[in-house]
């Protein structure tokens, strides 16, 4: 019982900056600005339904993405031969210390008119490329800030992976193709699903990126709420709308958690 006390300021902290502020989206979610109850707000999302598809849509592709590019990173940092080296690892952490605006600004200065990359193109004698404003610029942005969300608990769980485990099947005549396919990758499912888990959730709610990376030219739900918030003074439309997003990314994770229900990898294998 006396342990049980050391978790008292993380439990008020959680009421009183989680729960709590849940408790008033709820409210304002389901009443209009006159307090009364409606549903009203929570249609008005099929309003906006190209919007919403738009931010599921750059989501999915950011987290496939991250995956596609942080699996073999941290595999690559995991290997037996980089397991004394920890450069690699801080060269991940590094932009994580930064804050989020000022990297999101320096990926601006590489793609905008008169950025790094149009001004190699130009010394190449190639046209110059209009990039800020377009979709990928705001796909490039979300990767590469949420990148290192997917590499490091993909490289946690490889790093505690037994060796003697992939000894044994190279022993038994599995080839390196082989032994990643059906030793490692099954037994790194809890670390993919974090990982997933953890690009997916920003980046479906994101608004900061869209707005920088496209001129506001990009509009994601994050914006929308954003405007409903700010903008328009409209906080029960606002909330539904926040409603909506935190519904759709516990539906995502709970189909996320049936790949591995019991944390031991190899769930979808």
């Amino acid at each position: 019982m006396k342990r049980s006390w050391y978790a008292a300021p993380y439990a008020v902290w959680m009421a009183l900056f989680t729960v709590v502020p849940l408790l008033f989206v709820c409210y304002y979610a389901f009443t209009t600005r006159t307090g009364e109850f409606t549903t009203e707000n929570l249609t008005r999302i099929f309003d906006y339904a190209p919007v919403l598809f738009d931010s599921l849509r750059l989501a999915l592709y950011c987290t496939a993405l991250c995956l596609l590019i942080g699996y073999p990173a941290a595999y690559f940092m995991a290997s037996r031969d980089m397991s004394r080296n920890k450069s690699l690892a801080v060269l991940i952490l590094l932009p994580m210390w930064m804050n989020f605006l000022l990297r999101t600004y320096a990926m601006m200065t590489l793609f905008e008119n008169n950025g790094v990359l149009n001004s190699i193109f130009e010394w190449l004698g190639l046209p110059r490329q209009q990039m800020i404003g377009t979709e990928g610029a705001v796909l490039v942005g979300m990767v590469y800030n949420f990148l290192p969300f997917m590499v490091l608990p993909i490289y946690t769980v490889l790093k505690k992976l037994d060796s003697r485990v992939i000894e044994a099947a190279e022993d038994l005549g599995a080839n390196p193709i082989r032994v990643v396919t059906r030793v490692v990758l099954p037994l790194s499912v809890p670390g993919i699903v974090s990982g997933i888990t953890m690009v997916f959730m920003p980046a479906v709610t994101t608004f900061a990126i869209s707005r920088l990376m496209s001129s506001g030219m990009i509009y994601l739900m994050g914006d929308m709420i954003e405007e409903f918030y700010i903008t328009m003074n409209n906080r029960n439309v606002g909330s539904a709308m926040s409603l909506v997003m935190m519904v759709l990314i516990l539906i995502s994770i709970g189909f996320l958690r049936k790949a591995d229900p019991e944390g031991q990898g190899g769930g979808i294998w």
